[in-house]
Parts: structure tokens; C-alpha cells; sequence
């Protein structure tokens, strides 16, 4: 039995390192590139529609902004505005998105590979070769033009950048993070130091000293009130401000795991559905060393205000390579170095989805698709949708079916038929049993 494969919504002319879906437009935006090595490998930041026709999913190239010598990767959205790592800097990028009117017009012979020209990318039966500059225009590509009256358009302005790392040699921003309410900005970078800015007028807030190696990730919580780092130095720190507040550590009801065997890999907060007031930070932890029975990783959830854990389960032993949340905090994404995809339920951590080795190599990010009214007339009969993107230049698409459930109602009317039907039975064998 060969290995199963997500469908592939597109494919780049680079490799990919990060991708996120804009709320309000529902554009997938998606970016990465062969960074200042001159190996003809360009560098740029995709946007793309997403459509759901006929209940198949397809991609359309909208635009291409072009990032020159700097490769992103890492990014995250603050409304319009994209906050990318780009080498030492956190570069941010105004988009605007609007629909022009064009006459019909025939396609240009090289069309293909313009930038803007929209070039779909979809299920089994779609013409075309759906990459993003990757070669010449297929079929579908090439008419898409001929066929639109109004063409979705899309224009990009650098509108600043920060300094995010300052590490003498190979600096490199290794994440950026928006508040919820969009006024601070948050890099971490390689030389161990967060750095918070006012947002939109970038002025630094502050800075610290927060690992002693370089930043794996980042996350603020929704109140602003703590920031939790996690470093290549075995340590997860819990921060106010610039003081730190408390160190976690998963595995203090685990004595049969030693210090330094594991190191933490991610973090986010999220929400609880159903449950204003409570608030949940989950963690990934890996093994330090590879050996050759890979040992398990771990996901641990925690009290998102005490920070406390509350249940710490396996999950595989693929190293966990990237870690999504839904917005409503009920599902996460996991993304493994061998290219695999997964999703879990967060209530239990249970495995609700998994695919072995989806990407051909390492997945560098994973995002859902929002809860918005835009997403949810994409998302179809699916009760969750995921995008998972890796260096493999490819952007594919993980759904799950909505599972099918009784309504109360009829559950309670074949149990009340069940009764009746045991009571009539003990009547018919015991007379005068009523």
C-alpha cells in the first residue's frame, strides 16, 4: 500500500518556511527562497486565494512581492500588516486587497510567471502545472485571465523593519509574534534576546536577555500580561514584562525522565471553547539527542494563568518540528522533520488525524483556516481544516470530516423504546410481573 499524501493546493519555485491565512480576506499568504546564496533561487512572500468549486479545493496565485536577497522565515499578521523575519531584521509589509475590472483579453504568450497573474492550482481533473513561477504555463493557467471579468488584485508596500537580532555573525530572526490587540510587536531571536515594540509606531517598549542560546519560539498571552520564550537551552520561561516569573518544567511527575534528555520545541496559548475565562499554553518537548530507537515526544497542556500542567501525553516519536492552534483552541497541528502532518484534539490530546511523511522533508509551518464567516464557506463539510507548508515548496491541504453524531432527542426516544420494550418482554415471559 503506497503512502497517502493531503492534497496539494500548490507548489512554489522556492523552498517554503511559513504560512498564515488572512482573517478578513481569507488569502493565504505563504513565503520562503533560497536566501542571499546565489543558487537562482528567488526569495518572495505568495499570496493566493483559496476556493472551494464543485467540493474540491484549489489555490489561485494572486501576487508575488519579491524580498530580494532575504529569505522569510518566519512571519505573522497584524490586520494588514505582514511582521516577517528576514535574516537579522523583522521586516513588516502592507498589503491591500481590492477588485479591478479588466476587458477580456487573450493571455500573453510568457504570462505565466508574471507577477499577479493568477495561476490556479486544484484537485485531480485541473489543467495547468499550479506552480508559483516554477515553469512555463500550463493550461489552466495561462486562461484563467479570458475568463474573469473582475480580477482580485493585490498591492504590497514595505512599510518599515527592526533590528530583531543583533548576533555578530549570521543573525537571524527566529520568531515574531503581534499581540491580540495588535499595539506590541515581539521578535527572538539567535543571540537569546526578546525585543518588544509599540505597534504601529515601532518605538522599543523593552528588552531582555531571555535564554542563554538562541530562541526556538515565542508567545504573548491575550492579556499581554506574560510572555513565554522557549530556548535551545532546555529552558521555557515565564515572563512579566522583562522579569522572568517562573521556569516550567513538564516533568515533575515523571522521575523516569532525567534532566537535559529533553529540550521544549514550541508554545502557544489559546483558548477554551465554551469557556470565556479560561486560558490554556501548550508546549512541545523533544529529545536532545537523536539515538537510534527515537524515543517519544512529548505535548504538554497547561494552565494558561497558573501555569501549572495539567495533562502531558506522547505524541509519536517524529521530532515535532512546528506546533498550530485553532482559533478556537480546539484542535492543534503538529508538523514533524520527516514531513508529517497531524492533528490533535486539545481537550484530550488525542490523535484525531495523521498522515506519515505528507511532505518529502521537514514541515516549517502549519496554520488552520480562521473562524470567519469567509473561512467557513471555504472549509465545506469538514469540521476542521489545516494548510501545512515545508522545504519540499509545497502547500497542502489536511481536513477532517465532520464526524457524524445523533441528536439528543433521538438518543433519549431509543432509550425510552428500549424500556419499553424490556418491560414488555419481562411481562410476556412473567405474568403479572406489573
Amino acid at each position: 500500500m503506497g503512502k497517502r499524501r493531503a492534497p496539494e493546493l500548490y507548489r512554489a519555485p522556492f523552498p517554503l518556511y511559513t504560512v498564515k491565512i488572512h482573517p478578513e480576506t481569507g488569502l493565504i499568504i505563504t513565503a520562503g527562497g533560497g536566501g542571499a546564496s546565489k543558487t537562482g533561487i528567488k526569495n518572495g512572500v505568495h499570496f493566493l486565494s483559496l476556493e472551494l468549486v464543485g467540493g474540491v479545493h484549489s489555490a489561485t496565485l494572486l501576487h508575488t512581492h519579491e524580498t530580494d536577497t532575504r529569505a522569510t522565515m518566519n512571519m505573522c499578521l497584524g490586520g494588514d500588516v505582514i511582521a516577517a523575519g528576514q535574516d537579522g531584521s523583522c521586516s513588516l509589509m502592507k498589503f491591500s486587497h481590492h477588485q479591478a475590472k479588466q476587458a477580456k483579453k487573450p493571455a500573453a504568450k510568457d504570462g505565466a510567471g508574471d507577477k499577479g497573474a493568477a495561476r490556479k492550482r486544484g484537485g485531480k481533473g485541473q489543467n495547468g502545472d499550479g506552480g508559483g513561477g516554477g515553469g512555463g504555463g500550463g493550461g489552466g493557467g495561462g486562461d484563467v485571465p479570458q475568463m474573469k471579468q473582475e480580477s482580485p488584485q493585490i498591492s504590497v508596500e514595505d512599510v518599515g523593519a527592526v533590528q530583531g537580532d543583533l548576533s555578530p555573525q549570521d543573525p537571524c530572526v527566529k520568531c515574531v509574534r503581534f499581540s491580540a490587540d495588535l499595539t506590541l510587536l515581539l521578535s527572538g531571536g539567535a543571540d537569546g534576546y526578546v525585543r518588544v515594540w509599540e505597534f504601529p509606531s515601532l518605538k522599543e517598549k523593552f528588552n531582555f536577555k531571555a535564554h542563554e542560546d538562541e530562541l526556538e519560539d515565542i508567545d504573548i498571552s491575550p492579556d499581554k500580561k506574560h510572555i513565554v520564550t522557549i530556548g535551545r537551552d532546555f529552558a521555557c520561561s515565564v515572563w512579566s514584562g522583562d522579569q522572568l516569573a517562573v521556569g516550567l518544567c513538564w516533568h515533575e511527575s515523571m522521575p523516569q525522565i532525567t534532566e537535559k534528555t529533553y529540550r521544549y520545541k514550541a508554545c502557544r496559548f489559546a483558548k477554551v471553547e465554551d469557556q470565556k475565562d479560561a486560558l490554556r499554553l501548550y508546549t512541545i518537548q523533544i529529545p536532545h539527542k537523536r539515538e537510534r530507537k527515537p524515543p517519544q515526544c512529548y505535548i504538554t497542556k497547561w494552565d494558561g494563568r497558573a501555569f501549572l500542567p495539567l495533562l502531558t501525553k506522547p505524541c509519536g516519536n517524529e521530532v515535532i518540528s512546528c506546533l498550530a492552534v485553532s482559533d478556537s483552541g480546539t484542535f492543534l497541528g503538529l508538523g514533524t522533520v520527516t514531513g508529517s502532518v497531524a492533528i490533535y484534539i486539545a481537550f484530550s490530546l488525542q490523535q484525531l488525524y495523521y498522515i506519515q511523511e505528507s511532505h518529502g522533508i521537514v514541515v516549517t509551518d502549519l496554520t488552520f483556516l480562521p473562524d470567519t464567516p469567509k473561512s467557513k464557506a471555504i472549509k465545506g463539510d469538514n469540521e476542521v481544516v489545516m494548510l501545512s507548508v515545508a522545504v519540499d515548496s509545497r502547500c497542502q491541504m489536511h481536513a477532517v470530516s465532520n464526524r457524524r453524531s445523533f441528536p439528543l432527542w433521538l438518543v433519549l426516544f431509543f432509550c425510552g423504546l428500549m424500556v419499553v420494550g424490556v418491560i414488555l418482554l419481562l411481562q410476556s415471559l412473567f405474568p403479572g410481573f406489573i
